[in-house]
C-alpha cells in the first residue's frame, strides 16, 4: 500500500504535468511574457526572480514553457509608456505590471493584452478594474492593502514613542490612491489623540522640502506611504529620516534594509511570486475580466535595531518578540 507521502507526491507531479499539457496544448511555442517596472534593474531583480520561481513552482521551464521580456524605467515615469508599448511590438502573450505606474502604462498601451498587475493600492479607486470580484477588463491581479494597516503603523510607533502626538505622513499627490490611504491614517490617528501633518513630495527636491516642513513642525514620527516612487528614493528618505532624528514606518521592508526605523506590511516579493498563479490561469484560457483580485496574505514586521540606536530608540521586549526580522 503507498504511503501518504507518496500519494501526495504522485498527486502533486499529476497536476503540473496537466498544467503543463493544457499549455502545451494551447501554444505551439512558449509563451511570451512582459514583465514592466518602475524600478531600475537592480531594485526590480528580486522581484523578476521571485516572479520566475512563482513560474518555476507550477511547473513551467523557462526556455521551454515561457520566455520573459523585462523592462525597468529607472524612476522615470515618461519611459513607462514607450516600454509597454514596446513589449506589445514584442507580441507579448500578456504583461506583468508590479506597481501602480507600470499598471497605468499598460492600461494605456493596450485595452486587450491580459495585464497581471502587483502591489497596486487601490485597483477601483485608481481606475484600474471594476469590482475587486469581478474585474471586467483586461487588467487583474493583486491588491498591497495599504491603507487598512494604517492603524497598526501607528500601534507600534506608539509602543516605541508613547508620548507620540505629531505624526508626518509622506504622501506623493501623483498617486490616485494616496487620498484615501491618506484619510485612514488620519481616522486611525484620531483614535490615539494624534495630531497628522501631511506632506506631499512628487518628486526628489520635494523630498527635502518636505523633511524641512516635518522638522519645521516638530513631528515625532513619520509614515511613508507606499509607493513606487518613494521606494526608488527610500535611500535619501532613510537618510534624511535619520538626518532629521525621525523614527519612520512605511509597509515596504526595504524601508528598513534602507535604514529606516521600522516596516510592516505585505511580503512584496511574495505577492509577485503569486502573480504566476494568475499567469498559469490565464494562459490555460482564463478571462482577466472574471478573475477576482486577491489581497496579501502574508504580512511581516522589520526593524532595523542600528537606526533604533541612532535614534535613541530601545526596543521593547514585547516588540521584538512581534518581528519577524532584526535589522543590526
Amino acid at each position: 500500500m503507498a504511503s501518504r507521502r507518496s500519494v501526495v507526491v504522485a498527486f502533486g507531479a499529476s497536476v503540473l504535468l496537466g498544467r503543463r499539457c493544457a499549455l502545451a496544448q494551447t501554444a505551439s511555442k512558449p509563451a511570451r511574457i512582459g514583465f514592466l517596472r518602475f524600478s531600475d534593474q537592480q531594485s526590480g531583480r528580486p522581484y523578476v526572480e521571485s516572479f520566475r520561481q512563482g513560474l518555476r513552482n507550477l511547473g513551467y521551464a523557462e526556455g521551454k514553457d515561457f520566455t520573459l521580456e523585462a523592462r525597468f524605467a529607472d524612476g522615470s515615469v515618461e519611459r513607462l509608456l514607450p516600454l509597454a508599448e514596446e513589449l506589445i511590438k514584442r507580441k507579448v502573450d500578456l504583461i506583468v505590471t508590479t506597481d501602480t505606474p507600470a499598471t497605468r502604462a499598460a492600461q494605456q498601451a493596450t485595452a486587450t493584452i491580459p495585464v497581471v498587475m502587483v502591489n497596486v493600492i487601490d485597483p477601483v479607486g485608481s481606475g484600474f478594474v471594476d469590482r475587486l470580484a469581478q474585474p471586467g477588463g483586461n487588467i487583474t491581479g493583486l491588491t498591497s492593502m495599504t491603507g487598512d494597516i494604517s492603524t497598526k503603523h501607528i500601534q507600534l510607533l506608539k509602543t516605541l514613542i508613547p508620548k507620540l502626538s505629531r505624526l508626518a505622513v509622506l504622501v506623493n499627490p501623483s498617486n490616485p490612491a494616496h487620498r484615501g490611504v491618506l484619510l485612514s491614517i488620519e481616522s486611525a490617528s484620531r483614535q490615539f489623540g494624534i495630531a497628522t501633518l501631511p506632506v506631499e513630495a512628487p518628486d526628489r527636491q520635494k523630498i527635502g522640502e518636505a523633511f524641512a516642513t516635518i522638522a519645521g513642525a516638530k513631528a515625532d514620527a513619520m509614515i511613508v506611504v507606499a509607493d513606487a516612487f518613494f521606494a526608488q528614493q527610500r535611500q535619501q528618505i532613510a537618510l534624511l529620516a535619520a538626518r532629521h532624528q525621525l523614527a519612520s514606518i512605511s509597509a515596504n521592508r526595504e524601508y528598513a534594509e534602507a535604514g529606516a526605523l521600522m516596516s510592516y506590511g505585505q511580503n512584496f516579493q511574495d505577492n509577485v511570486r503569486r502573480a504566476a498563479t494568475y499567469v498559469d490561469k490565464i494562459l490555460r484560457g482564463a478571462k482577466p475580466e472574471h478573475l477576482a483580485i486577491e489581497r496579501p496574505t502574508k504580512f511581516e514586521l522589520v526593524i532595523n535595531r542600528s537606526t533604533a540606536k541612532v535614534l535613541g530608540l530601545a526596543i521593547p521586549h514585547e516588540l521584538a518578540l512581534l518581528a519577524d526580522e532584526i535589522i543590526d
